[in-house]
């Protein structure tokens, strides 16, 4: 029998190791945007979420709209989410939802749909450096207010936000504040999703799994898997110091219909993650 120096030993050990945590972390549950099936969803919640979960989503984010229902509607969502063994981890929210006046009715709605995280999806408008700072300092409060309840805040990429935005709400929010990273718009700015992810470790709560093709004309209607995404280094970064939690795969809209298109993106999905 050949011998095996300890250090050779120990690196083979370190290799094993490594593998087996990333295959118990490639347990990451993947979820949908339902903004992805949007005009299905706004003709018919219930039937949309039970073809969601039908599919083997096991989270769904509910966008803007949502802010609308009263407590009623949100316990009617929460008991569908309930019978059919699905999640709502986190919403995607308008400013109006983090002002005095909103924030307890975003908490409410949160709350009974068993919601953790209330996502700023879009800023409005921003007046410089300055009104990054300040909208950093916004969040935190929220987050301080949020954090008795077990929840916490976060934001939404979209294009026009890299880099200094996104570096300065980065840098003037918690570390519990989530930044919630869309791959596709970030590619689309020049970020490097991987280096993004790896300089802000733990912070990567959810992931949107939007692809992203370059000079073309589908650009953001590429399926999830066709575009220029390196998604294998993403997830190994995202599971490895990123923190995330849970996945979202995302679509703005796509050569199929919504349903057809959610349900391709998760059979890709399931391939790679194989």
């Amino acid at each position: 029998m050949k011998a095996v120096s300890r250090r050779t030993f120990l690196a083979q050990s370190s290799l094993t190791l490594s593998a087996a945590a990333l295959a118990a972390s490639s347990k990451v549950p993947v979820g949908l945007e339902l903004y992805s099936v949007r005009d299905e969803l706004m003709k018919d919640l219930p039937g949309t979420v039970r073809a969601v979960a039908k599919m083997g989503y096991q989270v769904v984010e509910f966008y803007a709209p949502y802010f609308g229902w009263t407590p009623a509607e949100a316990k009617e969502v929460r008991k569908l989410l309930d019978d059919l063994g699905i999640k709502c981890n986190s919403t995607h929210n308008n400013p109006a939802s983090f002002t005095a006046e909103g924030l307890p009715k975003a908490i409410e709605l949160n709350q009974i749909i068993g919601s953790k995280y209330i996502v700023m999806a879009s800023a409005g408008r921003i007046d410089g450096i300055d009104g990054w700072k300040a909208l950093g300092d916004q969040l935190t409060q929220v987050v301080e207010k949020l954090k008795p309840l077990g929840m916490s805040a976060g934001f939404h990429n979209h294009q026009t936000e890299w880099p200094r935005p996104m570096e300065v709400l980065a840098a003037s929010t918690p570390k519990e504040f989530m930044l919630q990273l869309d791959v596709g718009t970030a590619l689309d700015a020049g970020v490097d999703p991987v280096a993004w992810i790896k300089s802000n470790p733990g912070r990567i709560k959810s992931i949107h799994c939007k692809d992203w093709a370059p000079g073309g004309p589908e650009g953001y209607r590429v399926l999830f898997g066709e575009g220029a995404s390196p998604w294998m280094k993403i997830f190994e970064a995202a599971e490895s110091v990123g923190g995330v939690e849970y996945y979202l795969i995302e679509q703005e809209g796509s050569r199929f219909p919504s349903l057809e298109t959610a349900e391709r993106c998760l059979a890709t999905w399931k391939k790679m993650r194989a």
